[in-house]
């Protein structure tokens, strides 16, 4: 990958890990439409990078995002409607579509502060990890309005209506504890292993074959609005679409380990990558 710098964001690729950081730590990482249009360059870069493997999502300082930015997003653009479309145009594109549909499992390491605008981000990647004292809140109620974007769609698909409706108008902070309780994110840990048990994730995920790994995510997120009938043609589609899409050949290598070799015990490891 040819080193690319940005103006709010940090990009790292290091052993098939790529670390984009949300860089505007003063501001605790607010959304400005700079960092949009940052971050839609970055994740198209790195979805074309054949050294990235896992994508991680963070942020600098104490905080993975406090949402958007009020004055430059919002004030600022309210008597530009060119402008204003180019940022909300930007932010759609990084934080739900370019996000949901990469070609590689993401992880939102959540290192602190993650309010509003900053959980479509979050519930786009695959996984998130937080933090068990990190901060999180919908505080929208409170300046009112509601939580806009997607914001107020994507909480009541990760988790319970109650939940999110509870949250979204009191405006009540919530820890990482509780995220993980509620569904938001996949895992809470202290913070002093927050760096290392996503690094154990991405690699263990690394193991994996790519292209299976691919399938199952686009598979999961498909399925989630289908009916059962509708599922069912779908999942046979991707299937057979995995079986030419996987170069590696997991599927024809693990049953021949399983059944012939007798050398791959299913459920306890990986089938081997070549």
């Amino acid at each position: 990958m040819a080193t690319k710098t940005y103006e709010t964001v940090i990009v790292d690729v290091k052993d098939g890990i790529a670390w984009a950081t949300l860089n505007r730590p003063e501001k605790r990482n607010a959304m400005s439409p700079q960092l949009h249009f940052d971050m839609v360059d970055v994740l198209t870069e790195l979805n074309t990078d054949p050294d990235v493997q896992v994508l991680v999502l963070t942020g600098a300082g104490e905080a993975f995002s406090a949402g958007m930015d009020l004055k430059l997003f919002f004030r600022e653009l309210d008597n530009k409607p060119r402008e204003r479309a180019l940022a909300r145009d930007a932010d759609r594109r990084w934080g739900w579509y370019k996000l949901t549909g990469f070609s590689k499992p993401t992880i939102a390491m959540v290192n602190g502060y993650c309010f509003g605008g900053a959980f479509t981000p979050l519930v786009a990647c695959d996984f998130a990890i937080a933090a068990d004292d990190a901060v999180f809140g919908l505080s929208e109620v409170n300046w009112g309005i509601i939580p806009g974007g997607l914001v107020s769609k994507v909480v009541t698909d990760v988790m319970t209506y109650r939940k999110a409706l509870y949250y979204a108008t009191t405006g009540r902070t919530f820890d990482g504890k509780t995220a993980e309780a509620i569904g938001l994110v996949t895992l809470s840990v202290p913070k002093e292993r927050l760096r290392e048990e996503t690094l154990a994730l991405a690699n263990e995920l690394m193991q994996k074959g790519p292209a299976v790994v691919r399938s199952i995510k686009e598979a999961l997120r498909a399925v989630r609005t289908m009916s059962i009938e509708e599922a069912y043609e779908y999942l046979e589609a991707k299937s057979e679409q995995l079986r030419f899409r996987d170069a590696e050949q997991t599927r024809a290598r693990g049953l021949r380990e399983f059944l012939d070799t007798k050398t791959y015990r299913p459920g306890f490891e990986p089938v081997k990558r070549p």
